[in-house]
């Protein structure tokens, strides 16, 4: 009797730490298990979500290059339109005032720089570089166009030849910039004073 209780003590004292071992094993694996399934559903959502952001980028990005494309083409349309109506205008200045006296020419540009409307500031200036090419083909300067008769002049021909030129350059800037190119009432005036200088210098007014 004391033996068999023995034999069964040592066998159970044997038994547990191996069943012990065992559970733990099979905890860890289970542990090991929902680890993994873990991850992979983390990775999954990773793949999800990158692959709507990358939907939604290029999305994006197509929308904003639409706008862009729009926005240029309205821009352009716009700038087209605002030269068309400038050159028009000249075009008009032009043949009602080629022959027509002095004073009523320089009296239009005084009008218009007067205005409160910046269109009617630039077109005084536009209508004052047809005066001064007019006044410097009839002094016979050569050239195809007033860029090329300026250049033919030197200081000592005409004292006041850069406000000629500086002139010249804000009324190119109106021509090549249109609707972008802002012409401060300021700056207007001071251009107008430039082209004054000149006229009276050549006896244009």
């Amino acid at each position: 009797m004391e033996s068999n209780e023995f034999i069964t003590e040592a066998t159970t004292t044997e038994l547990t730490p191996i069943g012990l071992n065992t559970f733990s094993t099979f905890s860890g694996l289970g542990d090991r298990v929902d680890g993994s399934s873990f991850f992979n559903s983390l990775l999954n959502f990773t793949n999800d979500a990158w692959t709507i952001f990358t939907i939604v980028s290029y999305t994006f990005s197509i929308v904003l290059l639409f706008i862009y494309v729009y926005a240029s083409t309205e821009r352009k349309q716009l700038h087209l339109l605002h030269m068309e109506e400038l050159k028009q205008r000249e075009r008009i200045y032009d043949e009602r005032f080629r022959s027509g006296p002095k004073n009523s020419r320089f009296a239009d540009i005084e009008k218009h720089i007067a205005s409160d409307n910046p269109n009617d500031w630039k077109l005084a200036i536009i209508e004052a570089d047809i005066v001064l090419d007019e006044a410097l083909k009839k002094l016979g300067y050569n050239g195809v166009s007033l860029g090329e008769r300026l250049k033919s002049i030197t200081p000592s021909q005409l004292t006041c030849l850069d406000d000629a030129w500086q002139a010249h350059k804000i009324r190119n800037q109106i021509a090549h910039g249109g609707a972008d190119f802002v012409l401060t009432k300021r700056l207007a005036e001071e251009t107008i004073k430039r082209y004054r200088r000149v006229f009276t210098e050549l006896g244009a007014v």
